[in-house]
């Protein structure tokens, strides 16, 4: 385990749902913490977002299609920030995704200690929009997302979105 208590590789233990009356039953089968490393390039990218896929598939956690697509599209643009921004200082990058009951939350941690924020829509720019996308894909799905500093002076930016349907329709339908 590191320093913030998450285990670097494989999922925690689970315990069955075959729980004794008057007990609280264990994790449900799907439920964990796994973390990867990959250097931070180009090709990490799209094995960072395979590797979330084929997991959250092979632990059969009960996503979406809808949800999976927004999961993947965060996964894409946390890595390729990495990627793009942080590299230099940081040639790794950690990707993380955490299982709840009731949550998914994915993250992208690096050693660089520059904390970026979302910019506003500039029409005229190729790029730059990555952590306003995550951050509109997060909202539009009921969840929450945020950046923090790590303990080795580096960040991590991270989504947490809920596994069931969004609970708020009328709030997402005041927006028009």
């Amino acid at each position: 385990m590191d320093s913030a208590g998450r285990r670097d590789s494989g999922p925690l233990p689970v315990s069955g749902h075959g729980a004794s009356p008057g007990t609280v039953p264990g994790p449900l089968p799907y439920e964990g913490v796994w973390r990867f490393q990959a250097p931070a390039a180009d090709a990490s990218v799209p094995r960072a977002r395979r590797a979330v896929r084929d997991l959250l598939l092979r632990q059969r956690v009960p996503v979406s299609d809808e949800l999976l697509q927004g999961l993947l599209l965060i996964v894409s643009e946390l890595a390729t920030n990495a990627v793009k921004h942080a590299a230099v200082l940081s040639p790794l990058l950690t990707v993380e995704l955490a299982v709840g009951a009731e949550w998914v939350r994915v993250s992208v941690e690096d050693n660089h200690p520059y904390r970026p924020t979302a910019l506003e829509a500039d029409h005229g720019q190729t790029g730059g929009r990555g952590l306003l996308l995550v951050r509109e894909v997060t909202r539009e799905a009921g969840g929450v997302c945020d950046v923090e500093k790590t303990p080795s002076g580096g960040k991590v930016i991270w989504a947490a979105l809920p596994l069931g349907p969004l609970t708020v329709p009328a709030r997402r339908a005041a927006r028009y």
